[in-house]
């Protein structure tokens, strides 16, 4: 499946959208149709940082579960999980506004097939997965220009 980017201008400080896309516990407050997150690890926030995140798709729940594996503060966090013959690599990139304020959040997704059938059904699954992330990105633009996640976590 070809990579997938996502971009939003949102209306809200780099800190505060870094915060929410890179702490779980702040990105399930923001997405409502992600409906349950257990962690693997003590640490909750940074490289290392494992969960399992079960967000509804089509009617159904889906469990995914997920690693933290770079994590440069206020500018970038990537996540890596290998779920359904698939590793599906997603970074999302911070970048300030200029002078006027708000911030760029940019989602690029890589989905790697590694099984046959996997490999037959990325394409047809490619539109529901850009669908899926393009509602995620809203749901975090609208979460943070609401003024909703907690910076400190992991700043």
């Amino acid at each position: 499946m070809p990579r997938t980017v996502v971009s939003r201008a949102i209306d809200a400080a780099p800190e505060m959208v870094f915060s929410t896309v890179s702490d779980i516990s702040n990105y399930s407050e923001a997405v409502p149709h992600l409906v349950r997150v257990e962690f693997l690890t003590d640490q909750r926030v940074g490289v290392g940082a494992r969960f399992r995140e079960t967000r509804v798709m089509r009617s159904r729940e889906a469990t995914t579960e997920i690693e933290v594996t770079e994590f440069v503060a206020n500018e970038r966090v990537r996540m890596v999980s290998d779920e359904g013959g698939t590793i599906w690599d997603t970074v999302f990139t911070v970048t300030p506004l200029g002078d006027g304020g708000g911030t760029r959040l940019d989602m690029v997704m890589d989905a790697r097939p590694y099984r046959i059938l996997s490999r037959l059904m990325a394409p047809l699954i490619k539109g529901v997965v850009a669908k899926a992330i393009a509602v995620d990105m809203d749901a975090v633009k609208a979460y943070c220009e609401g003024g909703g996640a907690s910076v400190s976590q992991s700043s």
